[in-house]
């Protein structure tokens, strides 16, 4: 793993992560050099106490010293000298995504105005298992929120809004997105504890970067934490530099990220477009969810001779190379006008027989109902 104290100026660090001070780092970096930040900066959560369960266990919350302050000022501080930073190696028509809860997105999101970036959209990132509110004196914090930002209101960033129109029935992409926390097997543990308390899901950081980057392009993460973002720009063809001061999570990153595996086809990874359909749960969800994953084939009407791959956004393509949403390629491969996807594509369940891919639809509206 690379650890230097600088990177040589006017060479991009391709696929590295630079320990020590994100600021310190950033001033390394050549001008205009990144095509996306990801950033997940200290939520200054302010615990005043312990949190525990009813059953008086400890939680396990976010108590360390890189995520406390002195005061707000402290942190506003703070906030202004890495959106700099930042802003300062982001190219004119690169993006900037910022994630935090209602303790510090406000005033993070106050500075990124400040500083001259457009907001394009907050995104609400919904958890369907959030941790509870033990003591009973609010409500139970449920989502945290995404700020999605232009370099400038002049600002082009990629936006692959067809491509994934495709992967969600051929509707367009709301700003409310319902992924699963971090948990089982990606979840980094030490000693039978969290590695990191706010490690991101895998799949957060894939909608990110399938929405707004393309293969190729340079993703920056400044507080790197256990790589979660270089991990899904490794698998999804795109190029990254961490930057992370803690040596114990830049090294479990760096191992995490040794162990990913790139999709082998470029063309699973490229957006494309689709018409219009409508039902409740997307085909994208089901990726999301680990039900279904990208690459893996479909088969119309169980044919195998009339099969489909599963694109990263949520969209398959056929033999015919007909790209777009379940029902308009399962179509175009039967020679029909139209199409209930959901019904005429199978897949292979694990003792290899075919199954309509409605019943993980199904599947994942019960897991959801509960809870």
């Amino acid at each position: 793993m690379a650890r230097p104290r600088r990177a040589p100026v006017g060479d991009l660090p391709l696929d590295r992560i630079l320990v020590g001070d994100c600021v310190e780092m950033l001033g390394t970096l050549p001008e205009r050099s990144v095509d996306v930040i990801f950033a997940d900066p200290p939520y200054n959560l302010q615990l005043q106490q312990e949190l525990h369960r009813p059953n008086l266990s400890r939680v396990d919350a976010v108590d360390a010293a890189w995520d406390q302050f002195s005061d707000f000022a402290a942190y506003d501080a703070f906030s202004v000298a890495w959106l700099n930073a930042c802003r300062r190696v982001l190219k004119d028509d690169g993006g900037l995504w910022v994630i935090g809860s209602y303790h510090n997105i406000y005033r993070v999101g106050t500075q990124v105005q400040n500083l001259g970036f457009w907001i394009l959209n907050d995104v609400i990132w919904v958890k369907r298992n959030p941790m509870p509110n033990f003591r009973g004196v609010r409500l139970t914090n449920a989502h945290e929120t995404l700020l999605w930002c232009a370099k400038s209101p002049n600002g082009r960033p990629a936006f692959n809004y067809h491509g994934l129109k495709a992967g969600n029935e051929d509707r367009q992409l709301r700003s409310d997105w319902e992924i699963p926390i971090c948990s089982g097997n990606e979840r980094l543990m030490i000693a039978g504890k969290k590695l990191h308390p706010t490690q991101k899901p895998e799949a957060l950081l894939q909608r990110v970067l399938m929405m707004s980057s393309r293969p190729g392009d340079v993703v920056l993460d400044p507080f790197f934490g256990t790589g979660t973002s270089g991990a899904v720009a490794k698998r999804l063809g795109r190029r990254f530099i961490g930057i992370e001061r803690d040596e114990t999570y830049a090294a479990a990153a760096q191992q995490r990220i040794d162990a990913v595996v790139p999709l082998d086809d470029p063309s699973l990874i490229v957006p494309d477009g689709g018409r219009r359909a409508a039902p409740r749960i997307p085909l994208l969800s089901l990726i999301e969810h680990g039900l279904l994953r990208v690459g893996q084939s479909l088969f119309f009407d169980g044919d195998p001779a009339r099969s489909a791959l599963i694109l990263a956004d949520g969209s398959i393509r056929n033999n015919a190379d007909v790209r777009g949403s379940i029902h308009r390629v399962g179509a175009a491969t039967a020679g029909l006008s139209a199409c209930n996807g959901w019904e005429r594509w199978q897949y292979h369940d694990e003792h290899g027989v075919n199954r309509p891919i409605d019943a993980l639809r199904e599947q994942l509206r019960r897991r959801i109902a509960d809870g």
